[in-house]
């Protein structure tokens, strides 16, 4: 192969060809995995037939199916994307790969969020272009959603958009070489649901080798639900579907029925005299593990692989700000949150109120939802692997405020991802009701961030000091950068 003059590679399956433009060869919709149809909908992800002649990878294809997304008064299209492309052929991979690419550059696969029922490889968001520009061979990739991919039901395998990303791994492996990337040198990252995926596969055995770093944006290493959560989210789609509670039945219902079915799931109280609810209400689905990753990575899975993780100052406004419900936040919405989020709420809001005197209620609910839903479990993540691992451990904290909405959306959930994909200067994100809001970025921030991420992957250290068990040093990221011991530490104390 030679993409300088042909971008056509031949994978496993069969040959592909791309789309050249400036130095940069890009290859659309790969499958990585068989079709999942009829009952393989539930099956764990199978090899795809192999196909005859070059096929056509200039296209987007197909996603999972998914309803359309929307939050409140911020367009969040460019993250979600459109809602369902649909087709069966979509556990595909998207691939940018620089057009001189030597066989040994460093390879970044990125798990994209939406709540485990929204998103895809479609999204403007996931352009790779920038990752390419800079030496990188970037993946992306589908997986499945919702019932399909996350409702854990019996006679089908658990985690099955999980199993997905461990098939698209193995793609990967075997053939990223021949897109000019290093299969020894994978760096693994995600953000949000798709970061909770990537600490799920940090601490999964089967993903042992596949890849070497990871970077979790935004997840939650104790987001995963028990059993017993999940079995309750099993029978509730039950009797939202008037099937019995098993695989076989699952697999006669048409996925639009299933879309339909996942979205009334919405609200479902997850909260057993044991475990409240990880997700806060937020999503009916999640991984489904008996152990945390946090606490498996703490048992010495993922020893061997770098890691970084970090969130958003202000993870919480995203479920608060566009929908109006900030500024109108009262004393027993701040109560609310926190007896759904943690065994002590009292203390919880004492806590919080003593760090931050002079916080508004909104403020304070928003603070306490984002570190139930990102903040918590990725210090714990962060605690576990410093703790167990011979690799290296960093962290970072997302600081820069969108003026969007008023001024209030600020250094929200997803804020961050503009930034790392260096691609602020998309439209869509700009505006009083976009992400990034009406004003610029500083000009140099987002190129310095997606060379922090894309020196992580190279070399295993993004630029400042290591996260410890003893100095938890964290880079707070905005117009300027200021490294920090321990950030919040009384809050991060009160979830231990």
């Amino acid at each position: 192969m030679n993409l300088r003059t042909d971008p056509v590679v031949t994978t496993t399956r069969g040959a592909v060809r791309g789309l050249r433009q400036g130095g940069i060869t890009t290859f659309l919709n790969i499958p990585y995995a068989a079709p999942p149809r009829g009952a393989g909908r539930f099956a764990a992800p199978r090899p795809h037939e192999p196909w005859d002649g070059v096929r056509d990878a200039t296209t987007p294809g197909p996603n999972a199916p998914q309803s359309e997304r929307k939050l409140g008064r911020v367009d969040m299209s460019p993250y979600f994307g459109t809602g369902w492309s649909r087709g069966e052929d979509y556990l595909t991979v998207n691939v940018w790969t620089p057009f001189d690419a030597d066989g040994d550059l460093p390879v970044m696969v990125f798990v994209h969020g939406g709540g485990f029922v929204a998103g895809s490889t479609r999204s403007a968001l996931y352009d790779g272009s920038a990752f390419a520009r800079d030496g990188v061979v970037l993946v992306t990739l589908n997986y499945r959603l919702g019932i399909g991919g996350f409702l854990d039901l019996p006679g089908a395998p658990a985690n099955r958009g999980l199993l997905d990303v461990v098939a698209a791994l193995r793609w990967v492996r075997d053939n990223i070489a021949a897109f000019g990337g290093a299969p020894h040198n994978v760096t693994l990252f995600g953000q949000s649901a798709g970061a909770t995926v990537v600490g799920g596969v940090l601490a999964a055995p089967e993903a042992a080798g596949l890849f070497h770093r990871a970077i979790v944006q935004s997840g939650n290493g104790l987001g995963a639900f028990t059993t017993e959560q999940a079995a309750r989210v099993t029978m509730a789609a039950a009797r939202v579907l008037g099937v019995e509670p098993h695989a076989d039945a699952f697999a006669q219902i048409p996925d639009a029925r299933l879309v339909e079915a996942a979205s009334a799931l919405a609200g479902t109280d997850l909260r057993t005299a044991a475990h409240h609810d990880p997700l806060i209400g937020l999503s009916p689905f999640s991984l489904v593990l008996d152990t945390q990753p946090a606490e498996s990575v703490a048992a010495g899975l993922g020893a061997d692989v770098d890691l970084l993780v970090g969130t958003n100052t202000e993870e919480g406004n995203l479920y608060l700000v566009p929908m109006g419900a900030y500024a109108t936040s009262t004393r027993e919405d701040v109560d609310a949150v926190a007896a759904r989020a943690h065994p002590d709420p009292v203390r919880l809001v004492d806590t919080y109120r003593g760090s931050r005197p002079r916080a508004a209620y909104g403020e304070l609910r928003s603070a306490i939802m984002g570190d139930a839903l990102f903040g918590a479990g990725s210090r714990a993540l962060a605690d576990a692997h410093a703790h167990r691992s011979g690799a290296a451990t960093y962290s970072y904290e997302f600081a820069w405020r969108s003026h969007a909405l008023d001024g209030e959306l600020g250094a929200t959930h997803a804020v961050e991802l503009p930034f790392v994909f260096d691609l602020t200067g998309l439209p869509r994100l700009h505006g009083a009701h976009a992400l990034l809001g009406p004003d610029r970025p500083p000009a140099d921030l987002a190129p310095r961030v997606h060379e922090a991420w894309i020196r992580f992957a190279a070399t295993g250290d993004p630029g400042w000091d290591p996260y410890g068990p003893e100095r938890r040093t964290t880079m707070r990221i905005a117009a300027d950068w200021i490294q920090v011991d321990d950030p919040r530490g009384e809050e991060r104390q009160a979830w231990a």
